[in-house]
């Protein structure tokens, strides 16, 4: 191997550290009676996601996509009768580059039938917990954070916005551009220093494939973990109804034409799957790459994988 080609110490023991949070992961879900699934990577439609693009991957008579995230192909599992799944692979977005993004990255997502949303952000919590304890033999991580269960604190979306950020996201409901400018650069960077913080409770016009609270039903049953300032993962209670699906589908393909972006198509083997029937279900997509960045210190995403995208 040329000296040009050999991985530097600090690299190559963070590489062994990926290996260890990727079997802690797999403990706890296997030791939570979950069944490792495998779904395919090329689909015939990536995700409506306002937000993401999405790579045409040719060689079917159809169109095809790498997916954004498997969702769509692992709640037709659930709805097949596969109660407790996850899954550890590849996702795949377009335009992502950045010290915490890549155009491929490890993804983790899991369903549970039955569970509450209240229920995914505890579990989300102790998972990550159980994966420090694993790998660093302690809760608290190198940046001082300790990401114990018990720690985490929950923080809805209206709060945070009036507290850090001194305005009303719902005034800013009309303007989607200018709502995720502040979420981006005014609320996001001051979250989860203290203690991990879950901002939950988006508007519903931000989670188009969670379920309406029914306590308040404005917002959505929707989270995404914050540690150190960097989001780990996005959780929805699951939107189960087939209808309000197509719509907010229809309405998200609307908007991309709206915005020049490339439109996909909608799934729809993913809304006969919900109309058949999608049990209550809850579940969450985490992104591994950032996890070991913040489990060794790590502060760019590059520097925990074997190849950035620039190294190919």
């Amino acid at each position: 191997m040329r000296e040009s080609e050999r991985l530097d110490p600090a690299r190559r023991e963070r590489l062994r550290t990926r290996h260890a949070v990727l079997r802690a992961i797999r403990e706890f879900f296997d030791g939570h009676d979950y069944l490792e699934v495998e779904t395919p990577a090329r689909v015939p439609s990536p995700g409506l996601d306002v937000h993401l693009d999405a790579f045409e991957a040719p060689g079917s008579a159809e169109p095809r996509f790498l997916h954004t995230s498997p969702e769509y192909q692992m709640k037709r599992l659930v709805a097949g009768g596969l109660p407790r799944i996850y899954q550890l692979g590849k996702a795949f977005r377009r335009a992502e580059i950045g010290h915490l993004h890549q155009p491929e990255f490890c993804m983790l997502e899991w369903y549970q039938v039955g569970a509450s949303y209240a229920e995914l952000m505890q579990q989300t919590a102790e998972l990550v917990a159980h994966v420090a304890e694993r790998v660093l033999g302690t809760t608290v991580l190198p940046s001082g954070l300790d990401v114990a269960a018990a720690r985490w604190q929950r923080l809805g979306v209206r709060e945070a916005f009036r507290q850090l950020a001194g305005v009303e996201a719902d005034a800013l409901l009309d303007d989607d551009e200018r709502f995720f400018r502040v979420l981006i650069d005014q609320v996001e960077p001051r979250l989860g220093f203290e203690q991990p913080t879950l901002l939950c409770d988006y508007p519903v016009s931000m989670a188009s494939l969670a379920r309406p609270s029914p306590r308040d039903p404005g917002v959505a049953e929707r989270f995404e973990a914050y540690l150190n300032g960097i989001e780990l993962c996005n959780g929805f209670g699951e939107l189960t109804d087939a209808a309000e699906q197509r719509r907010r589908l229809l309405a998200d393909q609307a908007r991309r034409r709206e915005l020049g972006r490339p439109v996909y198509p909608v799934d729809e083997r993913f809304l006969s799957a919900l109309e058949q029937g999608l049990p209550p279900c809850a579940g969450n997509a985490l992104g591994v790459d950032r996890l070991v960045m913040l489990l060794t210190g790590a502060e760019h995403i590059r520097e925990v994988i074997c190849f950035a995208d620039d190294e190919l």
